[in-house]
């Protein structure tokens, strides 16, 4: 968590130094307009060029480097646990919390050699963080025996793609709400925010997030269809409508929305935005809220 941190605050260095950059030249062509206006002249100016992914910064390189840092020694840590317990660290609140973050930090490292998304490293440092310090604080347990019905080789399979989809919706909702926030300054509705002439313009970060977003879907349909098979083999049905059962559907049907809407409704721009948003909050209140305060067979996850 330490390291973490680290990264997160240059990461958020990097945020305010990109936002400077831009600010110098704005700053410089306000005050040759009001020379100009005085003058009686008018001058035609040529718009500043954004800063280009490929010119990061130091902040942005350095807080790279200790994500991937901070990635082996968290990987060290679910890994040791897992030893300590003689079976995979995933089979409650704090062991799911542990290996869902190191999932997701993994995979924005990896994601980094498809598309330069650097740009999200303290919205993913930040995030992870948080969880780990949620999880460790309020759901830490001592290594405790697998329940029964747990003990299957399906716990391998479906909590691992879970944790995968996971990261990829969370990679998805931070490209989302950079969408949102860069679709306001194009309106010019939210000039301030100067760093954001730096990064991809709505559209592009509009394509990202649905590519992503639809990775992250296929893998939340098979953590469904696995969930059903191994349900039927631990309790002797496919589907029993348990509160998990729904949410996980639920989850899916709102990605299945938002991916078909998108390809043949239109919904394009803020529309979609949300949807993807929205979907992720119901992943993290299917985590949090449906594991601590409702019961149903599933009720040994929140233990």
């Amino acid at each position: 968590m330490g390291v973490y941190t680290v990264a997160f605050i240059l990461f958020t260095l990097d945020l305010a130094k990109r936002s400077a950059q831009r600010a110098e030249p704005v700053a410089a062509r306000a005050q040759q307009a009001a020379v100009n206006s005085s003058s009686m002249t008018s001058v035609l100016e040529r718009p500043v060029a954004p800063l280009q992914s490929g010119g990061a910064t130091r902040y942005e390189r350095a807080g790279l480097a200790l994500s991937i840092l901070g990635f082996v020694l968290h990987a060290a840590a679910v890994l040791t646990r897992g030893f300590a317990a003689e079976r995979v660290p995933w089979t409650n609140m704090f062991e799911f919390g542990l290996t869902a973050t190191v999932v997701m930090m993994g995979t924005f490292v990896a994601v980094q050699l498809w598309k330069d998304l650097r740009y999200l490293g303290a919205y993913i440092t930040g995030f992870v963080v948080l969880s780990l310090g949620i999880v460790t604080v309020n759901f830490y347990v001592d290594v405790v025996p697998t329940p029964p019905a747990l003990q299957s080789a399906w716990l391998v399979i479906h909590v691992l793609v879970a944790a995968l989809a996971t990261a990829f919706f969370a990679i998805g909702a931070g490209l989302s709400i950079m969408q949102l926030m860069q679709a306001r300054r194009e309106a010019r509705e939210s000039a301030g925010l100067r760093f954001l002439d730096t990064l991809p313009g709505a559209s592009v970060l509009e394509s990202l997030a649905y590519r992503v977003t639809v990775v992250g879907f296929v893998f939340w349909t098979f953590t469904l269809i696995a969930g059903a098979i191994w349900a039927e083999r631990a309790w002797g049905r496919y589907w029993g409508w348990d509160t998990k059962e729904v949410w996980t559907f639920i989850i899916w049907t709102l990605f299945a929305g938002y991916i078909h809407a998108r390809a043949t409704r239109g919904w394009r721009g803020n529309r979609s935005a949300w949807l993807a948003i929205v979907g992720f909050g119901a992943v993290l209140f299917n985590y949090s809220i449906v594991n601590l305060y409702f019961n149903g067979l599933h009720s040994y996850s929140g233990l």
